[in-house]
């Protein structure tokens, strides 16, 4: 199968999984509980359509894509946003540092990105390629950020046992394979260039379609009520850390207060 016919397949699977994915949200009502995420599939859904119909060397597909880069910034930090909440829901004092955190690091990750490409735009370069430099050096900052808040977040899960909603932890987990695929592909379009945006690209949309696929498989009203935890312990290392816990949020909580 030639390269290009690969990839179109590849991009009506994602928008495939994106479809059934919204359907399974939208019917099992669990749409109210994961709503950002549900309207970011949506926008994926509205995306992919285009993205096949448009010619990709036009000009109305560099403006399309243009605009929507920057409506897709702002679903990755709510969609994150979400995720802590759902991951912490219990903890309203660290819920709030989280996502302190994220903007903290997010805002932080884009001044580098933006600082990076100084020496770059001090040479006569033409207004569309700096453009171009600009989305890139913002997209790298904010995708690069929040995939590091997602490993971090997903990390602390598997030390701590906190028990969650089947749902949310299947959630957390392919939203983490999900974004990271984004991040490593921006970062490889950064380091290798042109030479691998093919390949790059028709692996994201592999694995975009096979995420689809699998909120579609596993997202269940069932899974709102049966509850898991990432590290097998006993139960007295268990009660200990959920104290531990227990205790730090009460301290974020007074703080917050005082």
């Amino acid at each position: 199968m030639p390269r290009v016919s690969l990839f179109t397949f590849l991009q009506l699977a994602a928008v495939l999984g994106s479809v059934l994915t919204v359907s399974t949200l939208h019917k099992t009502g669990l749409y109210r509980r994961y709503r950002i995420f549900f309207f970011y599939f949506i926008f994926r859904i509205s995306l992919g359509i285009c993205a096949v119909a448009l010619d990709v060397k036009s000009n109305v597909y560099q403006y399309f894509w243009v605009s929507t880069v920057v409506i897709s910034w702002a679903f990755y930090v709510l969609v994150v946003r979400e995720l802590c909440g759902l991951v912490l829901e219990r903890y309203s004092g660290l819920k709030t540092l989280g996502r302190w955190f994220m903007y903290l690091a997010t805002v932080v990750s884009l001044m580098l990105s933006v600082l990076s490409l100084l020496p770059r735009l001090t040479q006569a370069t033409p207004q569309r390629s700096r453009i171009l430099y600009y989305i890139y050096a913002i997209d790298r900052g904010v995708t690069l950020s929040l995939a590091i808040f997602l490993v971090v977040m997903v990390f602390l899960l598997s030390r701590y046992p906190v028990r969650l909603p089947r749902n949310v932890m299947i959630h957390v987990v392919l939203y983490t394979i999900f974004f990271l695929s984004s991040s490593m592909t921006m970062l490889l379009k950064s380091v290798f260039g042109l030479k691998v945006y093919t390949t790059v690209d028709t692996a994201l949309m592999a694995l975009s379609g096979a995420c689809g696929f699998a909120w579609f498989c596993l997202l269940s009203e069932k899974g709102e009520e049966a509850t898991v935890s990432l590290p097998n312990m006993n139960s007295l290392r268990e009660e200990h850390l959920l104290s531990q816990l227990d205790s730090l949020n009460q301290t974020l909580l007074k703080s917050a207060k005082g």
